[in-house]
Order: C-alpha cells, then structure tokens, then sequence
C-alpha cells in the first residue's frame, strides 16, 4: 500500500523571490544584494539565493553504489615508521571499524613506514586476511616494486582487491625529479600493472590523485585537472601495455583532498564524476568513476588542535555526500606528530558515525536537485575542463610539469590564498579567529628514528626534471 505524500507546505503561502528581496534589502540596510555574493578560488561567482531558473539540468553521472554491506570503504591511514608499531595499528584499525588500510610506504621512515624489502612487508602484514581487509599503497617512485611485493603477500587469491596505486605522476610533481625518465616510469608500470590485471581481477591499479594540487596550495578546479590528465596518462599507458580501454579505466581510481569547505569539496567530487563521465564518454566506454577522497593535511592546525576534529568531520561529510568509495581521515594531531591511538580512534569513528548514526550512506547523491550546488557542480566542471584540455594541449601531464605550467597556476593560487587570509576573508579558527585560548597538551606518540634499506627504483635514461610542488599549511600561511 503507498503511503499517502504529505504536503508540508501547504498551509503557506507560495514564497515570490520579490518578497525574499525586500526583506534583504531591508536587512543590508542600502548596502545592497551584490555584497552578498561572493566568489570561489577559481574565481566562480556564489550567488546569495539559487532558484529552479538559475541551476543547470542535474549533473549526469553514475553515481557510487550505496547498496553494500557497507555505504563506503572506511579506509584508514598507517604510517607509523616502526613497522611492529604499524603492523600493531592495522590490526587495531581493522579490529576498531576500518574496511581497508592506506599503508605510506618511506624507506627513510620520514613519511611512512621504514620498509625496503617484500619480506618486510609481509611481516608488516602479518595477520591480516587480505582477501578480506583491502591494502592501498602510498609509495611514490618505489610504487611498482612494493606493488610486487603486496601481490606475493597477497599469494595469488583472486578474492583479494588491494588497490596498488601506482602513481609515477604524483611523485614527479612532489619531488621535482624522476629517477630516470617519466615515460620510462609510466611505461614500466603499465607493464607491471597489466600482469597484475590478471591475476587480480578486482584490483585497483593506478591511484590518478590531484592531492598533490591541493595541498600546494591550488585550487579545485586545478587539483580536478591535474587528477583528470593523470587519469587520461595511466589509460593510455594500460591500453598499450595491453589492456582494453574499458578495462584500463575501470582499474583506475582518482584521489582528491576533501576539506573544511563542504559545500566546495562536495561539488568537487560531484565536478569529478562529471569530467570522468565525459572522458570516458569521448573515449566510447562507460566506465564508473571510483574516488577515493582523502583529508586535508593543508588545513590542519598546531594551534588549538582540538578545531581539527571539527575539519575533519566536515571534510568526512563533504566526501561521502559528494559520493567517494573509500574514505580516509587523517587525525586531528597530525599537524603536531605521530596520532596516539585515542586520536586513530576518533578518525575512525568520525566516519563510522556518519555511517551508522548519521545514516548518510542511505541516498546515492543527497545533493542532487539541490540549485546552489549544482550549479557550483556545473560551474567547477567547466573551469576544471578548461585546464585539463590546457594540459592536454601542452603535450599531457609529465610535459607540462616538465614546462611550469602547472607549479606557475599554483603559485598565484598560494598568493590569492595568502592575501584572502591576510585580509580576513578567509579565517582559519583558533588561528586568526579566536585565537590565544587556553588549551591542554595534546598527546602525541614519540617520534620513532627508524629507516631501512631502500630498493633503488631508477630506471635507464636520464632524470626528468620539473619544479616541484611543495605542500604548505594554511596556518603558515597566515603567520
């Protein structure tokens, strides 16, 4: 039997946008509508009020499946550098509510985990079913050789889907150097990704992530590009390794920072759909587009760390409404060292309590419909295309880094972001806004001095070079 459809609104009158209007103007007091509205960082207008005639036809894209055991891959981060302590925090990871792990693999112990050899990953992994619990890497340059390692760990099981993320790109971008050629980098993997294709069958290959925009300091619709020609290099680089085209999107997954901002992280991740679906469109495949939404590192602050929590549950938030399929929140003291369990806890259950409480897994796309984020949605995609098609005009993605292109556009977008904060137009709390409050120690784990041999990941040819794009923090910026 259909349940009878309630008419809410039907004891009020209809609302005219000409009453909605005299009641502003009356509120701004002459100042008028035009000082409400406002613009993005890619210079995208924001209107104070969206109706029906304002917002585009809905964004068409398929959306992520919401009809699993589970809305979305609780995916959590381990790059503790011992890796006894990080093998400890897997299991603890996996034990606590995560689905998968993101493992940042760094020889010199910097940046992940101190391991250089498979059998060091193997003892990393110890106890962990890794046909049931995905592992996801995070390696750089060292990318194929610990990808091998991961398939002899995972012995050839079918059932397994570890996301191998290859990405050459993203590291050449972050360290300004490739050991040896970049094509050379990109060729080799597609070999290796190809072999991997077949024994794994629901593996994840490349990772095309425009993270690395993000926290440089660039804008979304320059971190859409970047991840947009990343993805473009990595099919084309599996289809002449041997892969059908279909094939080789389908292995690809993109990787975009999600922040405090969540109406614009939502409409980047929406903005992403919409630019997957007409690249793969024009390549005659359909293709779903698989994202996996990362935190924000570059919004993260030293001062009154306790605000991160805050960031990280609107950055959680933004990812799942604007539709990711894997999830990873960083922890609320990342900015200050290594989380303590207490703080790896409230990373997970940030999500889980979107998840189970929040229920926010239970629509496909809460936002579509929705006038204003459409129409930023819309708005996003075309600038974002605009610079991805620049890109591909340039020669594709190594090339334009290899020519400044891409490091030039992020400059003046740190420059915008620096003044926004210098002005006050952008305010960072506990830093520019109610600063200077009290605040407890907040306990971190002791830095752990550890490195291991690393595999030399150098492949013939000379070093490619381009300007690198180093990461900031919106805290120092406004220092």
């Amino acid at each position: 039997m259909n349940a009878p459809t309630l008419a809410l609104a039907a004891d009020f009158p209809p609302a005219a946008r000409a009453d909605w209007l005299a009641l502003v103007e009356k509120t701004l007091k002459g100042a008028g509508l035009a000082s409400l509205a406002g613009r993005t960082p890619d210079g995208l207008a924001v209107e104070p009020l969206y109706t029906a005639d304002d917002a585009p036809v809905a964004a068409a894209f398929p959306t992520a499946p919401r009809d699993g055991e589970r809305a979305w891959d609780i995916r959590a981060a381990i790059a503790h550098p011992d890796p006894a302590h990080a093998n400890a925090q897997i299991l603890e990871a996996l034990a606590g509510g995560a689905s998968s792990i993101l493992i940042t693999i760094d020889p010199a112990g910097v940046e992940g985990v101190a391991i250089g050899s498979g059998q060091a990953l193997e003892g990393l992994l110890e106890g962990v079913a890794l046909d049931i619990a995905p592992i996801a890497l995070d390696a750089g340059f060292l990318g194929a050789g610990c990808a091998e390692w991961l398939a002899a760990a995972a012995k050839a099981s079918p059932a397994a889907g570890p996301a191998f993320h290859l990405d050459p790109l993203t590291a050449f971008a972050a360290t300004g150097a490739s050991p040896g050629p970049i094509e050379s980098h990109l060729i080799a993997g597609a070999g290796l990704a190809a072999r991997l294709a077949e024994t794994y069958p629901k593996a994840s290959l490349y990772r095309a992530s425009g993270r690395v925009v993000h926290e440089a300091g660039g804008t979304p619709a320059q971190e859409l590009a970047f991840a947009a020609a990343a993805a473009l290099s990595y099919a084309k680089a599996l289809v002449r390794a041997g892969l059908a085209i279909e094939a080789a999107f389908a292995r690809v997954t993109l990787g975009l920072a999600v922040d405090g901002d969540a109406l614009a992280s939502i409409a980047k991740l929406r903005a992403a759909r919409l630019i997957w679906t007409r690249i793969t469109g024009a390549c005659g495949v359909a293709a779903r587009a698989r994202i996996e939404a990362l935190s924000s590192r570059r919004m993260l602050t030293r001062a009154d760390p306790w605000t991160n929590l805050v960031r990280l549950t609107a950055a959680g938030f933004a990812a799942v409404v604007g539709g990711a399929d894997a999830v990873v929140l960083g922890a609320f003291t990342d900015a200050i060292g290594l989380p303590t369990a207490q703080a790896r806890r409230l990373a997970r259950n940030t999500s889980l309590i979107l998840m189970e409480e929040a229920h926010l897994g239970r629509v496909a796309d809460p936002m579509a419909g929705t006038w204003a984020v459409e129409a930023l949605t819309a708005d996003l995609a075309r600038a974002a295309w605009t610079r991805f098609t620049a890109i591909e005009a340039a020669g594709g993605l190594a090339e334009a880094l290899r020519a400044g292109l891409i490091v030039g556009q992020i400059d003046e977008a740190r420059a915008n972001l620096k003044a926004a904060l210098a002005c006050g137009e952008t305010k960072i709390v506990g830093v520019t806004d109610f600063p200077g409050g009290a605040v407890g120690a907040v306990a971190i784990e002791p830095d752990a001095k550890i490195s291991a041999q690393a595999p030399d990941p150098r492949l013939p040819g000379p070093d490619s070079h381009c300007p690198a794009l180093v990461p900031i923090r919106l805290e120092a910026l406004a220092a």
